[in-house]
């Protein structure tokens, strides 16, 4: 099945921080798909930010080398990869000074404040520290860019605490209303996650049975192989809870637990998703396992500790945590939710699985063993669905249940021969170019999210805890099993 390619309105699009490595792994990549696809408009203009000195025609190089290398099978098309880059452009600016400002003026056309502006839309987006984002608001005001058809895109973190993120919002909204701020969770534009609301609210098969009545408990874990290397300043003072459960894993457990809006519309989404973040219930401290992992030897894949890798011999940092968490409505009372998450895992998967309970009664006896139907959504690394039913072992000799799957596989079932799945940028950008705001985090989401895992980090702050140990390449630490085991559950393995 081919997607459908609706072209976006012609566009400036500026970005600050545009030879860093987000800009050039993901941003720039993911446009250049976009424009492969046909979905720009010939009048749209992309140009890089940066403090380095560097020529239009060295950026471009830099750009060029970073395609072939994150979207190779598009930069084989040379005519291509010519066009799109001609349509870069490259200001060296200060971004809490003065310097380059009117540069970048010039090269977007103009002011967006006097008459006889340009039609294109003007998005901004701020992939740079959030120390520069106050000073980067204020400059775009004070140079005539920001108009009533700007829009500003700010990546995480957004704060580390609560006070911080408040403070932030009142930064930002000094000079842009919310209408005009895409808080990006690149998490949110993965095609799987979209999913969760077309498998819930588009299929009378799911919803009914969305409730506690019908579903035991769920799972919704994120597992990476990777370390910390490249980001070892900022992850030891963030942390897994910082870093990964207050913002990916968050959005997950609302999209997957929110109340039905009354009409796809951003307002009326994240309505509903912040009414789950309210109804959680505060997480006991002994339904929380934080961890540590520790040095491989394994000459393949050796690797220092967490704190070898971030050279911090002391460090309580957790690289890895599991939790247990309740929501408080009608709907999900009673219904435990475990999150997970960690670095130097078994494998790279992210995945929500939806136990639901076992038949009232067997009619099959003991002999048939206990059988119970599970929904898994995969988000990556191999994105899908998979639905577990049971049903009769083939064959004779008596009535033995298996469990088996139906699966949908969406590279399989939906993807186009030959090409790479859409990365989550492609969406997201497109989506701020058309001004949809549904699937970017507003203001009060942020800070009701803070407001749940605030108190969490600060019950362990005080009283000591230290990460327990795990070995790498293994699921986590032990106590995150015994975590299950209490309640009489157990973790689904981690898988590719």
């Amino acid at each position: 099945m081919v997607s459908r390619i609706i072209p976006v309105d012609p566009f400036n699009l500026v970005i600050f921080g545009g030879t860093g490595d987000l800009a050039r792994r993901k941003i720039i990549p993911a446009l250049f798909r976009r424009y492969c696809a046909g979905q720009f408009h010939s009048k749209s203009h992309i140009v890089g930010a940066a403090r380095s000195d560097l020529t239009i025609e060295s950026y471009r190089r830099l750009i060029e080398a970073s395609l072939r290398e994150h979207a190779p099978k598009r930069a084989q098309d040379e005519e291509a990869l010519k066009e799109f880059l001609s349509r870069l452009d490259y200001v060296s600016l200060d971004a809490k000074g003065t310097a380059g400002w009117n540069d970048l003026v010039d090269r977007v056309g103009g002011t967006r404040t006097e008459p006889g502006q340009d039609d294109r839309v003007s998005v901004f987006y701020f992939s740079v520290g959030p120390d520069l984002f106050g000073p980067l608001a204020e400059r775009l005001h004070r140079f005539g860019l920001a108009g009533a058809d700007t829009r500003i895109v700010v990546e995480k973190p957004f704060g580390r605490d609560l006070e911080s993120a408040r403070a932030l919002n009142v930064t930002l909204a000094a000079h842009f209303d919310e209408s005009q701020i895409y808080r990006i969770d690149h998490y949110l534009g993965k095609e799987t996650v979209q999913n969760l609301m077309a498998v819930r609210f588009g299929n009378m098969l799911f919803e009914p049975l969305w409730n506690s009545q019908y579903v035991d408990h769920i799972q919704i874990t994120v597992a990476e192989t990777v370390g910390v290397s490249g980001r070892e300043e900022y992850y030891d003072a963030a942390g897994a809870m910082r870093d990964m459960i207050q913002n990916h894993l968050m959005q997950l457990l609302c999209l997957i637990a929110m109340e039905p809006p009354a009409k796809f519309d951003p307002d009326a989404v994240r309505d509903e998703k912040l009414k789950v973040i309210r109804a959680l219930d505060p997480v006991m401290p002994h339904h929380i396992v934080r961890g540590q992992f520790e040095a491989c030897l394994d000459p393949e894949r050796a690797h220092p500790s967490y704190r070898g890798s971030v050279n911090q011999p002391r460090s309580t940092t957790e690289s890895y945590i599991a939790l247990r968490t309740h929501i408080s409505n009608w709907r999900w009372a009673g219904t435990p939710f475990y999150l997970r998450t960690g670095k130097r895992l078994k494998a790279r998967s992210s995945v929500i699985n939806v136990i639901f309970k076992d038949a009232p009664h067997s009619i099959f006896g003991e002999e048939a063993g206990r059988h119970a139907n599970l929904l898994s959504i995969r988000l990556q690394p191999n994105e899908g669905i998979t639905l577990k039913v049971t049903i009769k072992e083939p064959g004779p000799g008596g009535m033995r249940l298996v469990d088996v799957p139906l699966d949908m596989t969406f590279a399989e079932a939906l993807g186009p021969s030959g090409e790479d799945p859409p990365d989550a940028y492609e969406r997201l950008m497109m989506d701020v170019i058309r001004g949809n705001q549904t699937l970017f985090m507003r203001g009060d989401e942020v800070e009701a999210a803070w407001s749940w895992t605030d108190p969490i980090i600060a019950g362990w702050t005080s009283r000591g805890d230290v990460p327990k140990p795990y070995v790498s390449g293994s699921a986590g630490p032990i106590d995150a099993d015994l975590l299950m085991q209490r309640d009489g559950r157990e973790w689904r393995g981690i898988t590719p």
